[in-house]
């Protein structure tokens, strides 16, 4: 089924999830806060798209055919043809909720509300409209494109309509729906957040870590260890996961290791600034066994 789709914010997790429904045929259009901003999104995908040429992953004509179906626009007015509305700005309650009441001034009668929220209440998010029935989170992983797994998470008001719409449309994106409660952090971060941060507290402890990563990497089978994936993430962003975590359950097994915070404080984020505990060149290719531990 091909839908009118509407992505509310064009930034690294937004452009990717504008990429991934035009490539299943589905009509998007970005909205932004301004030229430029869009502008820099469309730029992003295209950018995408066309190293997928050049691995004779896609043609040039299909390239030409998604970049066709995505289109750009300057306010929440842009939306009312959309059937799915999909909030992806940055990961703040107040700045998530502020969305939501303009998409329910603006948003068709029948359009779904979603947000990629990674871990916030949707029952908080949702609550703020006159309509939590069709509100539900739906949450993508970095890179979107690759990333096979969206979370789909209703809240205890969403309708079953709502989750059934979504799990279709996540189906028809190539993507395995996981039903999640709304609860903080879902499933996946609530299981994943613990480890990496145990990983932490070992290169706190002394361990190199680079032999951390290999330890699990060679140990339990994963495909990259928790430090390396820790600076791919952003270590902000995970340090803001994790103190989220932390608050709403408050569980120790969630407090954010204290190494973690400093890494943050001393600007180093990881892959995005191009040093977290390890270092990186301009490709992202890793160039050092250390960053800021040394």
């Amino acid at each position: 089924m091909v839908n009118q789709v509407a992505i509310i914010g064009g930034g690294l997790m937004g452009s990717g999830i504008a990429q991934n429904a035009a490539e299943h045929g589905n009509h998007v259009t970005i909205i932004e806060v301004s030229a430029q901003a869009a502008e820099q999104s469309v730029a992003s995908i295209k950018n995408q798209l066309q190293r997928k040429v050049q691995k004779e992953r896609i043609s040039q004509q299909e390239m030409e055919g998604t970049l066709g179906r995505v289109s750009t626009a300057i306010g929440f007015e842009h939306i009312k043809s959309a059937d799915i509305i999909i909030e992806a700005v940055p990961e703040k309650l107040e700045l998530k909720q502020e969305v939501f009441r303009q998409l329910d001034v603006y948003a068709s009668e029948n359009a779904t509300l979603a947000s990629n929220t990674s871990g916030l209440s949707i029952a908080a998010i949702g609550s703020v409209t006159r309509r939590p029935e069709k509100v539900i989170g739906f949450h993508y992983f970095y890179p979107v494109p690759a990333m096979k797994l969206i979370e789909v998470v209703p809240s205890i008001i969403t309708d079953q309509s709502t989750v059934e719409k979504m799990r279709g449309f996540a189906e028809g994106l190539n993507k395995r729906p996981i039903l999640c409660q709304d609860y903080p952090g879902f499933l996946v971060n609530r299981i994943l957040i613990p480890m990496v941060n145990e990983a932490i507290y070992c290169v706190m402890e002394g361990a190199a870590a680079e032999d951390v990563d290999d330890a699990m990497k060679l140990g339990a089978n994963l495909k990259m260890g928790p430090i390396a994936l820790a600076d791919f993430v952003g270590l902000d962003t995970l340090l803001s996961t994790m103190e989220g975590l932390y608050e709403g359950y408050s569980d120790s097994k969630y407090r954010p290791c204290p190494l973690l915070k400093k890494v943050v404080e001393s600007g180093n984020l990881g892959l995005k600034t191009g040093r977290g505990f390890f270092q990186y060149d301009e490709s992202g290719k890793k160039i050092t066994k250390e960053g800021i531990i040394s």
